[in-house]
């Protein structure tokens, strides 16, 4: 059975205990400092070799853990929250929630449970991972700060949203931070709007391009009717809202390249790319969210780790409904998504087998609804880029649909 030592993680400190079996040979507390881990070094050094540390992911807290066992090669299990949570919850009706206790009940389940080791990857998948992370809430922080925008703007000078209607733009929110409002617009003569828009933007704009701008403004301002003063408080928002907007979208497209670079050194980055649908920033998050995938000895297993895993539950003549796991990776989950929304709404730019599947679900004797064929597409298309990478070789439409019949 092994000696397993189980960690509770909370911010700054851990609980440990030490089991051989069912018996605790000794617990205690970890400090998150140079002597603590020092400390939690020379117990390790002292106990069995085949030594297996196990503890529950809690995202920044759990890092220098993992860290340390990583830069001392010391064997472990991190755990999905929801995994771990199952596990602690075997053999127990009571609800009881302490360091003491979770610390000891991981160490006590962990002979009844099939807990992989954490292997170690090359470091550029996790520079990957954290600069694909970084990029995520980045756009998180553009969708927030774009409605605080859009609120604002509703009362002193809505007109200008037609500006950005289908993507913000840098010289668009150049425009809304210098006139805000339509009396500022109309106290500026078109042609001090064009040059200012010139010298405002970061991204070059042409004289002629800038003079269609300012002419579009100054209608507009002359149509609107602000609910606010050139000076309140909600003109003062839009152009807040404005430069936070401009500064946000100048950070993605730098993490953007940065990550695209990254990706572009791995093998495959390329084999991704040449499947229709996939353009080097999903590529780029893909590998990012996934990781090394050839570390996965068969496709479920990369299934389970994004927990798009069918979830089965049957009692006696009851059957439920199938449902994905879950328990895996929630932003690799939502990259695959959003790469199958793209490959269907970019369905005319080149064959492609995975939308061919989508409305092959839709139009069956009994049509599965959207996110049900869109799951299954998702499993489709891990299955496929697993064997793609695995083998080396790029998309071959001809070649997946000869497979598929």
């Amino acid at each position: 059975m092994g000696t397993v030592m189980a960690l509770d993680i909370s911010m700054g400190k851990s609980y440990k205990v030490v089991y051989d079996g069912q018996v605790c040979l000794s617990e205690g507390e970890v400090i998150h400092n140079q002597a603590g881990f020092q400390a939690l070094e020379d117990e390790i050094l002292a106990l069995p070799e085949d030594l297996m540390l196990v503890f529950e992911s809690t995202g920044v807290y759990s890092k220098p853990v993992e860290t340390f066992c990583q830069q001392n090669k010391v064997r472990y299990c991190l755990l999905n929250p929801l995994e771990a949570k199952k596990q602690l919850e075997q053999g127990t009706l009571r609800s009881w929630k302490t360091d003491k206790h979770d610390a000891h009940k991981l160490a006590q389940v962990h002979q009844h449970n099939t807990r992989i080791e954490k292997t170690e990857q090359s470091c550029i998948y996790h520079e990957l991972r954290d600069l694909s992370r970084f990029y995520q809430e980045i756009e998180d922080d553009i969708k927030r700060v774009r409605m605080h925008l859009h609120n604002a703007l509703q009362l002193s000078f809505p007109e200008l949203e037609q500006f950005f209607s289908s993507r913000v733009t840098p010289y668009a929110l150049a425009l809304i931070e210098l006139f805000p409002h339509p009396e500022l617009v109309l106290k500026t003569s078109k042609t001090k709007i064009k040059n200012i828009l010139m010298k405002s933007t970061t991204k070059k704009i042409s004289e002629n391009r800038a003079k269609q701008k300012a002419i579009e403004i100054v209608e507009y301002a002359k149509e609107s009717y602000p609910a606010v003063s050139p000076n309140s408080t909600q003109t003062q928002k839009v152009r807040y809202y404005a430069r936070q907007l401009l500064q946000l979208l100048e950070e993605k497209e730098s993490v953007s390249k940065q990550m695209i670079g990254e990706a572009e050194q791995l093998p495959e980055f390329e084999v991704l790319t040449s499947f229709p649908g996939i353009g080097e920033i999903s590529a780029a998050l893909f590998i990012g969210e996934i990781g090394d995938i050839s570390r996965f000895s068969n496709h479920k297993k990369v299934n389970a780790f994004i927990g798009i895993d069918i979830r089965r539950y049957q009692s006696g003549k009851h059957a439920g409904q199938d449902r994905i796991n879950k328990r895996g990776n929630p932003k690799g989950r939502k990259v695959l998504y959003l790469i199958v929304r793209n490959m269907i709404r970019q369905q005319k730019a080149a064959p492609n087998h995975i939308v061919d599947y989508y409305y092959k679900l839709k139009k069956q004797p009994y049509p599965k609804k959207d996110k049900v064929a869109i799951v299954a597409c998702m499993n489709k298309l891990l299955k496929c880029i697993y064997s793609m990478i695995r083998n080396n070789t790029k998309y071959d439409y001809s070649h997946t649909v000869s497979l598929d019949q």
